[in-house]
C-alpha cells in the first residue's frame, strides 16, 4: 500500500477505533458489531486517505509548476488555498528579482562612478575601510592608509558621526604627487553614531592647477619676455628713427631681433609644454614602454645635432631590460632634453668640439637604489655647477649663470618639465656634478604604479637647464 494512503488512513481510523474498543470494553458494543464497524471505517480511511493523498500530490505539483488553474483538487479548501500560496510565493520571487535587479544597477552605478567611493565601518578611531569602488582601488589602492591617517579626513570622520549632515572638507595630499581633493562623508543610519560611513573624493587637482597655472604663466611670461621684447621694441624704434636707411646697420640689427624673436618662441613654446604636463602630473601613464629602442631612436635624432657640435655620445643600453609603465611622448622630450644640456654646455669647456657624454641604462634594485626599475644616467665631461646653486635646479627660470644659459638658448625651463615629466612617472630625479669635471643625471623610473615615498628630485651637485 502507498505509504501517504497508509499514513492518513491510520490517522483518519486511529480515533474511532478507540471509540470503539471503548464501546466493546463497556458492553456497549457486541463482538460482531465492533467487527462490522472497524471494517467500514477502515475502508473508509483508506478512501479518504487515496483522495487526499492525491489532492495532496497534485497541491505539492501546482505549487511547484506555479499553476492551480490546471488542478481539480476534491478537499474542500486546498484549491484556494493553493491559489493564495502560489500568488504568495509569486508576489516574493517578483520582490526579489527587483531587489536584485536594483542592486545590479546599483553595483553597476558605483562601478562606473569617475570618484573615488569608500565605506567606513567600526567604531571611531578603530574605523577602517571594507569597500571601495574600482575608481578608488585605481587611484589610491598604494595611498589608502596615507590618506586615511590625514588630519582633515579624520576631523571628517568624527564630526559625521554626530549629525545627520553630509560632512565637507578639502584635503592637499603632498605624496607621491600633490593633490587637492573634496571629500564628503555620509552616516547611512542617522540613529547610530556606528553605522557605515562612505567617502566620496572628487580630483580638483586639474581645476585648481589650472587656475595656479594661469596666474603662474602671466607671471612668468611677462617676466621673461620683457627683456627681449623691450629688446626688439628699441632695435625696431632705432631702425625708424636714427639708423633709418643704414645698410651697414640692417643686418646686424635684423640679426639680433630675429635672435631675441626666438628665444620668445622658446620660452612660450616650453611655457605651453610645461603647463601640459602639469595638467596631468598627478594621473600615472597606463601605457607600456620599452626604453631600448626609445632612447636608441632618441640617440638617433639627436645624431645631426652631435655631429655638428662634434660631440661622441656612447650608449650603454642591456637588450633584456623590462617595460616599464610611461608616456613615451614625454620620456622622449627628458631624455632629449639631457642629452641636448650635455651637448650645449660641455661644449662651453670644449668650444672646439670633442665633448664626451654617455647614456647608460640598469636594472635596479642595486645598493644604492633598492626598489624595481630602471636607472638611466647621461654623464657629460662639461663645465658642471657650483653646489650652492643645486636646491633650485628644476626652478622654473632658475639659471645658475644666466649669461652663459643664454649664450647657449637656455631658457631656464628644460629642467622643470624634467622634473614634472619624472613626478608624474613616480620616479626619481637625481644629479650629481664636479665642478670643471662634469656632470651626471640619473633619472629612476619604477617597475610597478607604486610610487617611491623619497623626494622627487634630489641633487648632490648640477647643472642649469637647456
Amino acid at each position: 500500500m502507498n505509504r501517504p494512503i497508509a499514513t492518513i488512513a491510520a490517522w483518519l481510523g486511529f480515533p474511532p477505533f478507540l471509540a470503539l474498543l471503548a464501546l466493546v470494553a463497556t458492553g456497549n458494543m457486541q463482538l460482531w458489531e465492533f467487527g462490522l464497524c472497524l471494517t467500514l471505517g477502515t475502508i473508509w480511511a483508506l478512501i479518504v486517505g487515496a483522495i487526499l493523498a492525491r489532492d495532496l500530490r497534485r497541491f505539492s505539483a501546482s505549487i511547484a509548476s506555479a499553476a492551480p488553474s490546471n488542478i481539480n483538487l476534491v478537499t474542500p479548501g486546498l484549491s484556494q488555498l493553493a491559489q493564495t500560496t502560489i500568488q504568495t510565493i509569486e508576489a516574493e520571487r517578483r520582490s526579489r528579482q527587483s531587489l536584485a535587479s536594483s542592486a545590479s544597477a546599483s553595483q553597476s552605478l558605483l562601478d562606473r562612478l569617475p570618484d573615488a567611493l569608500f565605506q567606513f565601518e567600526g567604531p571611531g578611531s578603530a574605523r577602517r575601510i571594507v569597500w571601495r569602488n574600482p575608481e578608488a582601488a585605481n587611484t589610491y589602492g598604494s595611498e589608502e592608509s596615507a590618506l586615511i591617517r590625514h588630519p582633515a579626513l579624520r576631523a571628517a570622520l568624527a564630526a559625521a558621526e554626530t549629525t545627520d549632515e553630509p560632512i565637507r572638507t578639502t584635503l592637499s595630499l603632498a605624496a607621491p604627487v600633490p593633490r587637492d581633493l573634496d571629500a564628503t562623508v555620509i552616516r547611512t543610519d542617522t540613529g547610530q553614531p556606528t553605522a557605515p560611513l562612505y567617502l566620496l573624493l572628487t580630483d580638483r587637482t586639474r581645476e585648481r592647477g589650472l587656475e595656479r597655472m594661469r596666474a603662474d604663466f602671466v607671471a612668468n611670461a611677462s617676466h621673461e619676455l620683457r627683456t627681449p621684447l623691450t629688446s626688439l621694441i628699441g632695435f625696431i624704434e632705432t631702425l625708424q628713427g636714427p639708423a633709418l636707411g643704414d645698410a651697414e646697420a640692417l643686418p646686424r640689427f635684423l640679426k639680433i631681433m630675429g635672435e631675441q624673436a626666438d628665444r620668445m618662441q622658446r620660452i612660450i613654446a616650453d611655457l605651453l609644454s610645461l603647463s601640459r604636463i602639469e595638467m596631468t602630473e598627478h594621473q600615472p601613464p597606463a601605457d607600456q614602454v620599452e626604453l631600448d629602442p626609445l632612447l636608441r631612436q632618441i640617440a638617433a635624432f639627436m645624431e645631426p645635432i652631435l655631429r655638428e657640435g662634434r660631440t661622441r655620445l656612447t650608449l650603454d643600453i642591456p637588450s633584456n631590460l623590462p617595460a616599464v609603465r610611461g608616456d613615451a611622448g614625454q620620456l622622449t622630450q627628458v631624455f632629449g632634453n639631457l642629452i641636448d644640456n650635455a651637448i650645449k654646455y660641455g661644449a662651453i669647456k670644449h668650444p672646439k668640439g670633442g665633448v664626451a657624454i654617455s647614456l647608460a641604462v640598469v636594472a635596479t634594485p642595486i645598493s644604492n637604489h633598492p626598489l624595481p626599475g630602471i636607472l638611466i644616467s647621461v654623464s657629460d665631461d662639461g663645465p658642471g655647477i657650483a653646489r650652492e646653486h643645486l636646491p633650485r635646479l628644476t626652478e622654473r627660470f632658475y639659471r645658475a649663470d644666466k649669461g652663459r644659459s643664454r649664450a647657449v638658448g637656455g631658457t631656464g625651463l628644460g629642467l622643470a618639465i624634467v622634473k614634472h615629466v619624472i613626478s608624474r612617472h613616480r620616479g626619481r630625479l637625481m644629479i650629481e656634478s664636479v665642478e670643471g669635471e662634469g656632470t651626471t643625471c640619473r633619472v629612476w623610473l619604477p617597475l610597478t604604479t607604486e610610487a617611491p615615498r623619497a623626494p622627487t628630485d634630489r641633487s648632490r651637485s648640477g647643472r642649469n637647464d637647456a
